[in-house]
C-alpha cells in the first residue's frame, strides 16, 4: 500500500532498477507518515561512507507531538539495505549519468519502507516525448469512452 509517490521522478528520470529499503525513523515520524504528512518530491539519496542517506524528505510533525522533543521535518534519514545491494548501487552510481532517487514510501508488513530506483536523467526532448505519449493515452481513453462523437 503506497503512502507517498514521487511522480516527478518518473518525469525527470528513466528508472532502470528498483530496490526496497528500510528507513531509520523516530516515533513521531512514523505517526506523521501514517497520517499522510510525508513528502518526497524534492528528496534525493546520497552515499556517505558506504551508507545510503535520504535527504530532503519532508515529514511534517503532528500538532499532538510530544513537547519534550523538537522535531526536524527535513532531517537526514538513513536507508537500510544489505551490504551487497549497497555496493552494487555505489558501483552503478559511479558510472556516468546515474543517480539514486526515492520513488515512494509504502508499508511492508507494518513497517514503512522506501522504494528507491537507479535512474538516468532525461533530456528535454525525452520529457516532451513522455508528455506527448501521456496525452495520447488520455485521448485514446476519451475516444473509447465516447467523449468525441464522429
Amino acid at each position: 500500500m503506497s503512502i507517498v509517490e514521487n511522480k516527478k521522478a518518473f518525469f525527470d528520470y528513466f528508472i532502470e532498477d528498483r530496490w526496497e529499503a528500510g528507513l531509520v525513523l523516530e516515533g513521531w515520524e512514523v505517526k506523521a507518515i501514517r497520517s499522510g504528512r510525508g513528502n518526497i518530491k524534492e528528496a534525493y539519496v546520497v552515499v556517505r561512507q558506504a551508507e545510503l542517506y535520504l535527504i530532503g524528505c519532508h515529514i511534517s510533525p503532528l500538532p499532538e507531538a510530544s513537547t519534550h522533543i523538537h522535531p526536524d521535518p527535513v532531517r537526514t534519514r538513513k536507508l537500510l539495505l544489505h551490504s551487497e545491494e549497497i555496493h552494487k548501487l555505489i558501483g552503478k552510481t559511479e558510472q556516468r549519468g546515474y543517480t539514486i532517487v526515492p520513488l515512494n514510501l509504502h508499508y511492508s508488513r507494518g513497517r514503512v519502507k522506501c522504494e528507491i530506483g537507479l535512474a538516468k536523467g532525461k533530456k528535454q526532448f525525452d520529457k516532451r516525448q513522455t508528455e506527448k505519449d501521456r496525452d495520447w493515452v488520455r485521448e485514446k481513453a476519451q475516444i473509447s469512452r465516447g467523449k468525441y462523437s464522429t
